[in-house]
């Protein structure tokens, strides 16, 4: 095993999981309390852990070069390969034009803020898109060895943000019981597109190998490490601020505020600030990378510089495209992101898993619970789709 690998891969799964998306948890949990909001991230984290297990049995007797595309074709034919590319490319072009746009703004924001310069605001999605584009273009090594980088960073800037706000939790605010049982259902969707980092697993296979057991540990720890910190992050937000504040800040600037005004130290926003643009790097780095391994299989690439260059046009051009001509376009669409993701991440892994099973007794490792583990699986995304669906046709809030 690679000590060194295996450990950039755990990071690449981490960073990839705490995106941007990690400072609207405190919203989208601000109803529960924390008691029923960690149960709540408890029991998804063991969802998705699990679902990327039966990933990483599928894979063992596939190819190691093998994405998404070419399991599903195997496993479920022609039909599974459609839905599964539908899915994966839905799912992550919403989430690139959507990193494209915050990344740029934040981008744009901070050349004009501290150079003085007169920019568009589209330079800022321009070059944020050429920076990671170029990372992602010269191959998952240089992914690992930039996300390490950030990652750190990011672990700093959480590191200040909980000390500057930890000394000031209140155990009465953590106590707090939820305001209403239909909160618990409406924070899913969002508390469940936290923990979405499946698409990745193809490039650490590729990038790994078929050592079951470093996958097996690489996706445990991986995953367990932003539960860790969410479950922190939550500590530090609903201790601070009582549960009706949480509930009238509405939005992240609302929240920043909140944090700066009842604690009085600008430091706080800055920490939030900062960790909100690698946050954003990392994410954008984990989901273009698996874009990009995605298209190449899809589209029969070598690893010729020429190829390269024609995958990472085709993976990054249309969301930059999205992001600077119809932002509000995929922000829309990002809102029925948790069906793609239940679909990626859920739905998929059982399916080709089953199909699997039942194909051939094969000798190899397989995820413990049987056809009892899958149809509870099942169910779970299926709970997920419909609190989806409900909040669309605003019969359940929306949160987060």
């Amino acid at each position: 095993m690679n000590k060194s690998k295996t450990f950039g891969s755990m990071l690449i799964i981490a960073g990839t999981t705490i995106g941007a998306g990690m400072l609207a948890l405190p919203l989208a949990s601000s109803g529960l309390g924390f008691g029923t909001a960690s149960v709540i991230m408890l029991l998804i984290w063991s969802l998705m852990a699990y679902t990327a297990l039966l990933m990483v049995e599928v894979h063992q007797f596939a190819p190691v070069d093998a994405t998404l595309h070419t399991l599903a074709y195997k496993l479920l034919g022609r039909k599974g390969q459609l839905v599964a590319s539908f899915s994966m490319m839905f799912l992550f072009y919403a989430l690139c034009a959507a990193y494209i746009a915050g990344g740029g703004e934040q981008i744009h924001s901070k050349l004009t803020g501290w150079f003085a310069l007169d920019l568009p605001m589209q330079a800022g999605a321009i070059l944020f898109t050429l920076l990671i584009g170029t990372v992602v273009a010269i191959g998952t090594h240089s992914v690992d060895f930039i996300n390490r980088s950030l990652f750190s960073l990011k672990l700093v800037a959480l590191v200040v943000m909980l000390f500057l706000l930890l000394p000031h939790v209140s155990v009465n605010n953590l106590v707090e019981l939820p305001v209403h049982q239909g909160l618990v259902l409406a924070s899913l969707p969002v508390i469940f597109t936290s923990f979405g980092f499946h698409g990745s697993i193809p490039s650490i296979v590729r990038y790994l190998g078929k050592d079951t057991k470093a996958l097996r540990w690489i996706i445990v720890v991986g995953s367990a490490l932003p539960l860790l910190i969410y479950l922190l992050w939550l500590v530090a937000s609903q201790g601070v601020l009582t549960q009706s504040t949480l509930m009238n800040s509405q939005s992240l600037n609302g929240f920043i505020s909140s944090l700066s005004s009842l604690l009085h130290d600008p430091m706080i926003a800055n920490a939030v600030s900062i960790f909100a643009d690698l946050a954003l790097a990392t994410s954008f780095l984990g989901v273009s990378l698996g874009l990009y391994d995605f298209l190449s299989d899809l589209l029969k690439r070598s690893k010729t510089a020429t190829h390269r260059v024609q995958i990472a046009g085709v993976t990054f051009l249309p969301p930059l495209g999205f992001a600077l001509f119809y932002p509000q376009g995929f922000i829309t669409a990002l809102g029925y992101a948790a069906f793609a993701l239940v679909v990626l991440a859920i739905f998929l892994p059982v399916a080709m898993v089953a199909s699997q099973r039942k194909q051939q007794e094969l000798e190899g490792y397989r995820v413990k619970g049987g056809k009892a583990g899958l149809i509870i699986v099942t169910l779970a995304g299926v709970l997920i789709m419909l609190v989806q669906l409900l909040q669309m046709v605003n019969l359940l809030p929306a949160v987060g």
